[in-house]
């Protein structure tokens, strides 16, 4: 069986225009500035003032709440609910327990990935998968021979991210749950202010943080719940724009940006495997079968063409660069999306795929995949700059990433 739950239809003749999310009625009273982008069919705040700057801090040293609801959400139910999942996930879902979150990815015949999301264990025979696209049409393909049922649950689920290092204390001013218990990446069915809730210790911030999932008819209340009890903590809502800066700091690889699900690439040389983007860890490969099983063993056998790597940008070369052209240094207001080659010894051998200078770190950083052999830590290279219309190169190095991973996330 597979119920799925339609977007509302537009007018007749009218262009295809994003449509609100529960939270609409808070989030467009609050952003004075206007700035909206579309989300998976939905309209979400790039920020609510002219600049991100609040909303980061907010991430970083109090606490931030986001609108993530146009995540798509697909309940899948039934005593075959954790093995059908490991049939078509590189991840072995049958390894986790009631209550816990992992991150996964899922992969075509050929091993190149098609998106990557969580999936938790809600019960004995039901578990909740995210994805940055739809993917029910994939799923229900590969269904036959499960006792499965699959549920679009998306219009259905309202989602706040609460992150940043308060946003324990507020939580637990309105929780049910024993949230100073909630380990990482599990899951825990309460109360928070009356309402129902899911609360997972998740998050793409990459700092401590939880997710809130309820009725959509309960998406107001959850927001003014949580926005009283944040109050005294500094709460602040955020958009997507500080948002990037913060999955960038914490190594987050982002669909579309980083990679491209195989479904939406042209060529197969934009096509990329989970190793290829630093998803490896997400693949439990020596186990029943599981689509892409084979290729991904081949390309364990002979190795990876490509690595996913964190690159530091040396902040006093591009001191001198734009010095050399008599101007201050000049870097984007936001995080950056557009690929750029990056080059050893005058020869590309990649491209930086997202990047940021971080409020937090004082460091210029980038986010890359390169051919294997120029991945290394500490490797020297050179990324592309643009400078009065003139290309130029800036010294970068391979470092750690992630960047930025606090102890309390985990803690």
């Amino acid at each position: 069986m597979v119920l799925a739950v339609r977007r509302p239809k537009q007018a007749k003749g009218s262009l295809r225009m994003p449509i609100p999310t529960p939270f609409h009625p808070r989030t467009s009273a609050l952003c004075t500035s206007y700035r909206w982008k579309q989300w998976a069919g939905y309209y979400a705040v790039c920020s609510y003032e002219m600049n991100h700057e609040r909303e980061y801090f907010a991430f970083r040293h109090a606490a931030g709440l986001l609108d993530v609801s146009p995540l798509y959400k697909y309940d899948v139910g039934g005593r075959d609910a954790a093995a059908f999942l490991s049939r078509v996930m590189a991840r072995d879902v049958r390894k986790l327990k009631v209550g816990q979150v992992g991150y996964c990815c899922w992969c075509n015949e050929e091993g190149h990935v098609l998106d990557d999301g969580t999936v938790t264990r809600l019960d004995d025979t039901r578990v909740r998968v995210t994805a940055a696209e739809p993917a029910l049409a994939w799923l229900d393909r590969n269904r036959r021979g499960f006792d499965v049922a699959l549920e679009d649950v998306s219009e259905r689920i309202a989602t706040l991210a609460l992150q940043g290092p308060n946003s324990r204390e507020i939580l637990k001013q309105v929780c049910g749950a024993d949230v100073e218990r909630l380990k990482f990446f599990r899951a825990t069915a309460t109360k928070l202010d009356g309402l129902a809730a899911v609360v997972t210790r998740t998050g793409y911030t990459g700092d401590l943080g939880y997710e809130v999932w309820v009725a959509r008819d309960d998406a107001l209340a959850l927001w003014d719940a949580l926005v009283a009890a944040g109050k005294p903590y500094g709460l602040e809502p955020a958009g997507l724009d500080a948002l990037d800066v913060t999955r960038v700091e914490a190594g987050f690889i982002l669909n579309g940006v980083d990679y491209f699900g195989a479904r939406d690439c042209v060529i197969p040389s934009q096509k990329s495997t989970p190793y290829e983007i630093g998803l490896g860890g997400t693949v439990h490969l020596d186990r029943d079968p599981f689509v892409g099983q084979e290729a991904l063993k081949r390309e364990v056998a002979r190795g990876s063409e490509w690595a996913f790597v964190g690159l530091e940008i040396k902040w006093d070369e591009m001191e001198r660069l734009y010095d050399s052209f008599g101007l201050p240094p000049h870097l984007p207001a936001t995080a950056w999306r557009t690929a750029v080659p990056v080059y050893a010894n005058g020869k590309q051998v990649g491209q930086a795929t997202s990047g940021t200078w971080s409020p937090l770190l004082k460091r210029n950083l980038a986010l890359a995949s390169l051919r294997t052999p120029h991945a290394k830590l500490g490797t020297p290279l050179e990324i592309e700059h643009t400078i009065e219309y003139q290309r130029r190169t800036l010294p970068a190095t391979v470092v750690e990433k992630p960047f930025f991973d606090p102890e309390r996330k985990r803690a």
